[in-house]
């Protein structure tokens, strides 16, 4: 069945129109990217079968082009599209950052730090400067206060989840 034949309410655009994006499934998110479906199969259902030949969201994102563009469904159209609206993200989030007061929290540095880091495949040091004070490890934190440098938090990303020793009260 065609999605056009689907109860309105559960097509995935008008979905997310009506009701936020938050609402809709990984599946559901990718069919509108996708915008069409293949022969017997709905965008959905593409969308579906891809996830779990990628074993999520997360892995077909960082797919590689010519990985990617194997899959029933896509090509190199489809790819650059998908790396233009990353990237989008990427710069929207930066930009929030440069106007001044988005790491005003925890949550706030969290979801900054893990867009920016959670790509690498090592691990990856960062310090962010704010206001003359330095977020580092609690090791450094006797040392830098002989130099007159607050530590103000110390956020472990991981894979999907972050944690801020300053909420914990470690620091």
């Amino acid at each position: 069945m065609a999605i056009t034949d689907w109860p309105t309410a559960e097509r995935p655009r008008e979905k997310l129109l009506n009701r936020g994006p938050q609402t809709l499934s990984d599946a559901e998110l990718l069919a509108i990217f996708l915008r069409t479906g293949v022969s017997g199969k709905t965008a959905v259902d593409l969308a579906r079968d891809l996830l779990k030949e990628y074993g999520g969201l997360r892995a077909l994102l960082e797919a590689d082009r010519r990985n990617f563009c194997q899959g029933h469904g896509l090509g190199s159209a489809k790819y650059a599209l998908l790396q233009a609206v990353l990237e989008m993200g990427r710069r929207h989030l930066y930009e929030t950052v440069q106007r001044g007061d988005a790491l005003g929290s925890p949550t706030d540095t969290r979801r900054f730090l893990l867009a920016r880091l959670r790509d690498y495949p090592h691990e990856v040091f960062a310090c962010l400067f704010l206001d003359n004070d330095c977020r580092l490890t609690r090791r450094l934190q006797d040392a830098l206060g002989l130099v007159d440098i607050r530590v103000l938090d110390h956020i472990v990303i991981g894979d999907g989840y972050t944690i801020s020793l300053a909420e914990r009260g470690q620091l």
